[in-house]
């Protein structure tokens, strides 16, 4: 995933633990790759 994505492991591994919020761009791009819509993927946490 992170090859495809143009982005290091270590930076799905931090989104993975809540420990990095990705860019807009690079959340739809994930989206996108998982045929999924970014809400479904990601929320907002208050």
């Amino acid at each position: 995933m992170a090859r495809k994505l143009g982005v290091s492991r270590q930076t799905i591994i931090a989104i993975e633990n809540h420990k990095y919020n990705p860019t807009l761009e690079l959340a739809m791009k994930m989206a996108r790759l998982l045929e999924r819509q970014v809400e479904d993927i990601f929320f907002l946490e208050e």
